[in-house]
C-alpha cells in the first residue's frame, strides 16, 4: 500500500511540476519528486543509489534550479503549441510502452533465481575482499566494480555544474554591461 501510494505522489508531483507557471513552484516540486523518489530506493534496498538521488537530485538540483532562477523570470513567459504538447506526449506514452516491453521477460523483485544472483552475486562475495582488499563488499563493488560508472556519473554532475556556473556568469556579465 505504501508503495502505490508513493507511486500516485511521484506521478502528482511529476505533472504538478510539468504543469506548473510558476517556475519556482515548479522546481520546489521536482526536489520533492527527487526525495520521493530516494524513498523508493530506500524501500528498494538501493540504500547506496537513495543517498545518491537524495544528496543530488534533491538537494544539488534543486539548489541549482533556484540560483538559475534567481537570473532569470521566475514566470513561464510562452506555453507549448496544444500540437507540441500532442507531440510531446505521443513521445512519452510511446517510451513508456517500449519501456513496459523491456520489463515483460525481467525476473521479480527479489527472485532468487534471478541469473545475477547465480553469476555475480557469488563472485563478488567470494573475491571482493581478495580483488581489491577492500573489507567492506559495498564499498568494493561501487569503487572497483563499478568504478567508472561512478567516474561517469562524477563526470555529468562536474559538467553540469561547471556549465551552470558558465551560463550565471556570462549572464551576470551581461547585466553589467
Amino acid at each position: 500500500m505504501i508503495d502505490i501510494m508513493l507511486l500516485l505522489l511521484i506521478v502528482a508531483c511529476a505533472i504538478a511540476a510539468i504543469e506548473m507557471k510558476d517556475l519556482l513552484a515548479s522546481g520546489v516540486l521536482l526536489g520533492a519528486y527527487s526525495l520521493l523518489m530516494a524513498v523508493v530506493w530506500t524501500r528498494m534496498n538501493a540504500v547506496d543509489v537513495a543517498f545518491t538521488e537524495a544528496s543530488v537530485g534533491a538537494g544539488i538540483t534543486t539548489i541549482l534550479l533556484i540560483a538559475t532562477l534567481s537570473r532569470t523570470n521566475r514566470y513561464a513567459t510562452a506555453t507549448p503549441a496544444r500540437r507540441f504538447k500532442v507531440r510531446i506526449s505521443i513521445v512519452v506514452l510511446a517510451c513508456a510502452v517500449v519501456l513496459l516491453f523491456g520489463t515483460l521477460d525481467m525476473p521479480g523483485y527479489s527472485d532468487p533465481e534471478a541469473p545475477a544472483n547465480h553469476h555475480l552475486v557469488p563472485r563478488y562475495i567470494e573475491k571482493s575482499h581478495e580483488e581489491s582488499a577492500v573489507t567492506n563488499m559495498v564499498t568494493a563493488v561501487l569503487a572497483n566494480y563499478r568504478g567508472y560508472d561512478t567516474l561517469g556519473e562524477t563526470t555529468v554532475i562536474f559538467t553540469a555544474g561547471t556549465c551552470l556556473i558558465m551560463l550565471l556568469r556570462g549572464a551576470r556579465r551581461r547585466e553589467d554591461d
